[in-house]
């Protein structure tokens, strides 16, 4: 358990294909898990949180030096399977489990796959569908939100006509789409200091990645596992629509709304965020119960 959990990087293999993750932290062990697909885990790396938990932050299959998946079939449940591998490595504890974005619906998958190797499970901006019909019409309503809120405003306008509308041919346009975007994903794009967080940002373009609608919201009651969902109140993409379908359909879940966040609370209301996660994991307890007996 030293060696798997030692600081820095770790690759590995599962089920034949490599799979890196990174340690980093103290306390409890908790898996993070990173939206996209296709985006690098350093953008949620959580510096602040890792003086709680140990974070083991997965970098997914298709991303980074992660290996593609042969014939793109980079299905959710997929996705869990290689999640699954990594607590086989680390030697099967029980685990708690952070997704962001696609990486809650991931977490959501595990939860029903393995109800029993979580401790608990986080679904920071997460949803129970993905790539249906419902999804598409919340997501277009999501846009004309943003756009409504800050009529007028440039970045904004363009993040809008780029939308699901711009040609992905490599490593580079994904890149640079996710730059014209990212304005959508910010309650206050141009209030929040991102000029260390902008460098984080990387993807990797799989051109075999094939995407294949997902839901699970018939399955909600089933997860009995401890659940945080967290959303902020001005996410588009995930935002409290699906969050409190989450919440009111798995019977264990506590709801958190960041109410001055878009895609990005642990950024725009890192306090919040922050004091959310250790309430949940019982850690900003342990960190207190260690200050106090020094």
């Amino acid at each position: 358990m030293t060696d798997v959990l030692s600081a820095g990087s770790h690759l590995i293999e599962v089920g034949g294909i490599r799979q890196r993750y990174h340690v980093a932290g103290t306390g409890p062990l908790c898996l993070v898990h990173p939206g996209g697909p296709g985006i690098h885990w350093e953008y949620l790396r959580m510096p602040a949180l890792e003086r709680h938990l140990t974070l083991v932050y997965l970098e997914p299959v298709g991303t980074g030096r992660s290996e593609a998946l042969p014939g793109g079939r980079y299905t959710v449940r997929r996705y869990a399977e290689f999640v699954d591998g990594v607590i086989d490595h680390l030697g099967g504890p029980e685990v708690y489990f952070l997704g962001h974005s696609h990486g809650a619906f991931v977490g959501l998958q595990y939860a029903l796959d393995h109800p029993d190797r979580l401790s608990g499970l986080i679904l920071y901006d997460g949803a129970p569908t993905m790539d249906t019909p419902e999804f598409a019409e919340e997501l277009a309503r999501g846009v004309r939100d943003r756009l409504a809120a800050h009529p007028g405003d440039p970045d904004t306008e363009r993040a809008a006509a780029a939308f699901g509308r711009t040609p992905i041919t490599d490593d580079a346009s994904l890149r640079a789409y996710l730059g014209t975007v990212l304005p959508l994903y910010f309650a206050d794009y141009a209030g929040t200091d991102l000029s260390g967080w902008l460098g984080t940002l990387d993807a990797t373009h799989d051109p075999d990645r094939l995407r294949e609608p997902w839901d699970v919201r018939d399955d909600l009651d089933v997860i009995h596992t401890p659940t945080l969902v967290i959303v902020g109140r001005q996410d588009f993409i995930c935002g409290p629509r699906w969050a409190q379908e989450l919440a009111t359909g798995i019977p264990t879940a506590r709801l958190v709304v960041l109410e001055h966040s878009g895609h990005f609370g642990h950024l725009e209301e890192p306090e919040p965020f922050l004091g959310a996660v250790t309430a949940f994991t019982g850690s900003a307890q342990r960190v207190s119960a260690v200050t106090q007996s020094r």
